[in-house]
C-alpha cells in the first residue's frame, strides 16, 4: 500500500481516498484503518467549509433544530457528539456554560483542529478525546444526550455494535442524525451503497430492543443525495452521572488521570496524552503494570 504521505498527495489530486483504498484492497466495506486514514488526511476541510457563508447558515441551520430537539426532550447536563470530526457541528451548539460537552474522534488530527477551533470560539466548557465508535472509553449511563451527526455514516455493516455502544453511554437520550437510506429514493440509495454508507438505522434499533420515538427524515440536509434522518431512542436511565466519565475502552471501567495520562487498574495499562488530548482508542494502550509505583 502506498505510504500515508502517497495517499495524502492522491487527496490533494482529488482522488477519493476511501474508495482508492477498498479497490486496493479489494474491500466491499470501509475498515477502521480505511475511514481513519481517509478522514485524517483531510483534516481542516470541514472548518474551511465554514468560511463559505452558504454552508455556515446552512450548518447554523442545521444545529439549531437540533438543538431545539433536544431542548424539547430534556434539559442535560452533559451532551456529547460521538464522532466530532473537526466540532464545527459541535462549536455552533455549545451555548450553555451549565452543559458540559464531550467529543471524541478516530483522528487524532481532527481532535486537534476541533481543539484549537474550539479555543478559538471561547468554547472551553469541553472534553474531546480520541476514541473508536465500536468501543466508547465512556462509563455506563455517563452522558445525559449521546447524538451523532453522519459519524456512523462510513459504518457500514457495523452498524449494531456502534449503536449497542452510544446507548450504553447514553443516560436519557440517543439522537442519530445519519444516512436516512430507508427514506431516500433510488439515486440516493445508488449513492449510498457505492460509498459503503451505513443503512437500517431503524430496524437495528428494534433489533435491540430500544424505545425508538422518532424516525423520520431531517428538515436539513447539504446533499440531496445524501439526506439525514433523525433517529431519537428514549433510554431515561436513572442513574446520576459520575464526576469522571472516562473509561478503559476495553473493560469500560474507570481510568485514573496520573501525570497527564490515563491509567486503566483492570488493563494495567496506560493510555496517553498527546498535546493535551487524551488518545483512548484500544491500540493507544501500553502495557505498564508499574506504572502507579513508578
Amino acid at each position: 500500500m502506498k505510504s500515508i504521505k502517497e495517499l495524502k498527495n492522491l487527496y490533494k489530486a482529488g482522488i477519493n481516498i476511501s474508495e482508492y483504498l477498498k479497490n486496493i484492497q479489494k474491500k466491499q466495506e470501509n475498515t477502521t484503518e480505511i475511514i481513519e486514514i481517509a478522514y485524517d488526511i483531510q483534516t481542516g476541510s470541514y472548518i474551511k467549509s465554514m468560511e463559505d457563508s452558504t454552508y455556515r447558515n446552512l450548518k447554523k441551520e442545521y444545529v439549531k433544530i437540533l438543538s431545539d430537539t433536544i431542548n424539547n426532550l430534556y434539559k442535560p447536563k452533559t451532551i456529547m457528539e460521538a464522532g466530532v470530526g473537526e466540532a464545527t457541528t459541535l462549536a455552533e451548539l455549545i451555548n450553555d456554560s451549565n452543559i458540559k460537552y464531550y467529543g471524541f474522534d478516530l483522528s487524532w488530527s481532527r481532535i486537534k483542529y476541533a481543539k484549537d477551533y474550539l479555543e478559538k470560539m471561547n468554547k472551553n466548557n469541553i472534553k474531546l478525546c480520541t476514541a473508536n465508535l465500536n468501543s466508547i472509553p465512556f462509563l455506563d449511563n455517563s452522558i445525559d444526550i449521546v447524538y451523532t451527526s453522519h459519524s456512523i455514516e462510513p459504518n457500514r455493516g457495523s452498524e449494531k455494535i456502534i449503536i449497542q455502544e452510544l446507548y450504553r453511554v447514553a443516560r436519557k437520550y440517543l439522537i442519530l442524525l445519519e444516512p436516512a437510506y430507508d427514506l431516500s429514493n433510488a439515486n440516493a440509495k445508488e449513492r449510498m451503497n457505492k460509498h459503503g454508507y451505513c443503512r437500517n438505522i431503524k430496524e437495528t434499533c428494534y433489533e435491540l430492543g430500544y424505545n425508538v420515538i422518532k424516525h423520520e427524515l431531517f428538515p436539513i440536509s447539504t446533499n440531496p443525495l445524501n439526506p439525514t434522518g433523525i433517529t431519537i431512542i428514549e433510554k431515561n436511565s436513572d442513574i446520576n452521572n459520575s464526576a469522571e466519565i472516562f473509561a478503559c475502552p476495553i473493560y469500560k471501567t474507570p481510568l485514573e488521570k496520573i501525570e497527564g495520562n490515563y491509567y486503566s487498574e483492570d488493563a494495567l495499562s496506560v493510555y496517553p496524552s498527546l498535546l493535551g488530548i487524551p488518545c483512548l482508542r484500544i491500540e493507544n494502550k501500553i502495557i505498564a503494570s508499574k506504572y502507579k509505583e513508578l
